[in-house]
């Protein structure tokens, strides 16, 4: 089998960590380019790698096989078109793009293509914890779901992180991991801002979300937490209950106290999952098949689509009902 030749577009906090899990471990690929618009980061991330400050470029390389799309979010419809149009398979970090038009542009390009050749990169699909519980509750032991609970917390958001941020860079994961939990669609959403001072982020806030299988999916947000990042999820079913255990693999008992560490950030607490998600992507390559967890190109749109919504909610503080565009079939894509 040979081994194919991967590019990373971006080597910022997210793109430099993909090249790293790509250059040391994964099997099936191997990184062969990073392109940056600052060269100094992007020859850092490559280490070694061809290095490079042309997207498109990089794009077109005969010896890149495969796209890793991890730069800012402006940049991911013209960057995911472009592999598309080239015929090599995307991995694109969320957001697919930063628009619903943007998002079916992509949905439509790609039908045209006639291969599934999108993967977005909703990496907690992967994580070991919430696909086991995923599998217990799709096994009905535990009875339906009545209840989903969700936290995202954060140490501290930086200066410039704004109240829809929270709402595109945060809550859009717990949207995509809780339809993916439940395997249902939503409704509706009510979202509770806390009181903040003018023009600034609402934080902590908490969505409801309403789904079509009758389930309630409520969802914390809180941007500044200060004890780290945290994030947790607890079904709350018919006969008992299933949630995810503390992120830390040990427990410290010392001077009549017991403590566990919140990572800083969200790279350690799913580093599983994106190496994972990684290595489903490339196995999806050489068989033909992407994988089956892996985020499509129309989960990036609905996530998206969605996200805007709940951003006229939050503002607004009401509840909206939720409307998607239709999903369009094959013979439908313009």
């Amino acid at each position: 089998m040979a081994s194919i030749g991967i590019g990373v577009i971006g080597a910022g906090v997210m793109g430099a960590e993909h090249a790293r899990i790509l250059a040391t471990e994964v099997s099936g690929g191997h990184l062969v380019a990073v392109a940056d618009a600052d060269l100094p980061r992007a020859q850092a991330a490559a280490n070694g790698a061809k290095a490079m400050t042309n997207a498109e470029g990089l794009i077109a390389d005969p010896a890149v096989e495969a796209v890793l799309v991890a730069s800012p979010d402006s940049t991911h419809h013209r960057l995911v078109l472009a592999a598309i149009a080239a015929g090599k398979p995307v991995l694109c970090e969320k957001p697919l793009a930063t628009s619903s038009a943007e998002c079916m542009e992509i949905v439509q390009a790609e039908i045209r293509s006639g291969r599934q050749l999108v993967q977005t990169g909703f990496m907690r699909r992967f994580d070991p914890a919430y696909r086991e519980m995923k599998a217990v509750i799709e096994g009905k032991a535990l009875g339906g779901v009545h209840i989903l609970h969700c936290q995202h917390r954060n140490a501290a958001a930086p200066p410039w992180f704004t109240g829809a941020m929270a709402v595109t860079n945060s809550l859009v994961h717990e949207l995509d991991i809780s339809r993916w939990l439940l395997s249902t669609e939503y409704t509706a959403v009510t979202a509770f801002p806390y009181p903040s001072e003018e023009g600034k982020t609402a934080d902590p806030a908490l969505f409801v979300l309403e789904t079509k299988a009758g389930t309630l999916v409520s969802v914390e947000i809180f941007m500044n937490a200060a004890y780290g990042y945290h994030v947790q999820a607890e079904a709350v079913c018919a006969k008992g209950t299933i949630g995810l255990a503390h992120p830390a693999l040990t427990r410290i008992r010392h001077q009549r106290a017991e403590c566990g560490s919140f990572p800083s950030n969200w790279i350690p607490r799913f580093l599983d999952a994106y190496r994972i998600q990684n290595q489903a992507w490339i196995d999806g390559i050489h068989s033909g098949t992407p994988p089956v967890e892996g985020a499509t190109a129309w989960d990036g749109l609905v996530a998206t689509c969605l996200a805007d919504q709940i951003v006229e909610a939050l503002t607004g503080r009401q509840r909206v009902e939720f409307k998607l565009p239709p999903k369009p079939l094959p013979s439908e894509a313009v």
